[in-house]
């Protein structure tokens, strides 16, 4: 079950990153819509509601929970280099998925990560050494750098599209 839930491994942070590993994380950031889009490319409906796993998320899903988390990602982003120390509250992933708007093609959630991770990479590449130790406050976590948010994000992505991969894998589609 546990390779199921995290089929890259759980998430861990290291510290501060140097600069190859933020361009490596930026680019993995550029490249996830596309990832995303080649995982769910020819599911049908039926497909695409299916859980990845017993009491998981559906494909379909977990494609819109990538988008909300990315349009959360952005603006944390623009917040901590534009505000000192701003305050983060959370969301609750599984009440928001319940929205009317996670039933909507996944083409259109698509088109919106597309988009937005342009606009993303191009303020993360533009962005200072000294940027990405800027701080913010999670509500649960508490004190992080942008560099945190970075790597977070950077594995948030791959983690989900492995999970519809292996879905692909193990019903052979």
């Amino acid at each position: 079950m546990e390779e199921l839930k995290y089929p890259i491994g759980k998430f861990q942070y290291n510290g501060a990153a140097t600069a190859a590993e933020r361009r490596e994380r930026i680019e993995l950031i550029r490249e996830m819509p596309f990832e995303l889009g080649n995982a769910i490319a020819g599911l049908t409906d039926a497909q695409l509601d299916t859980p990845y796993r017993e009491g998981g998320w559906t494909v379909r899903q977990v494609v819109h929970h990538l988008t909300d988390a990315s349009l959360i990602f952005y603006s944390r982003t623009k917040h901590a280099l534009t505000e000192e120390c701003p305050r983060f509250m959370g969301y609750n992933d599984d009440e928001w998925l319940k929205l009317a708007d996670t039933k909507s093609p996944v083409d259109s959630a698509l088109m919106l990560l597309e988009g937005l991770h342009v606009r993303w990479v191009a303020i993360l590449e533009a962005m200072s050494p000294a940027d990405f130790e800027r701080k913010y406050i999670h509500f649960a976590r508490g004190e992080e750098a942008i560099d945190y948010l970075l790597a977070y994000s950077a594995w948030h992505g791959r983690h989900h599209t492995a999970h519809i991969l292996a879905l692909r894998k193990r019903m052979g589609w």
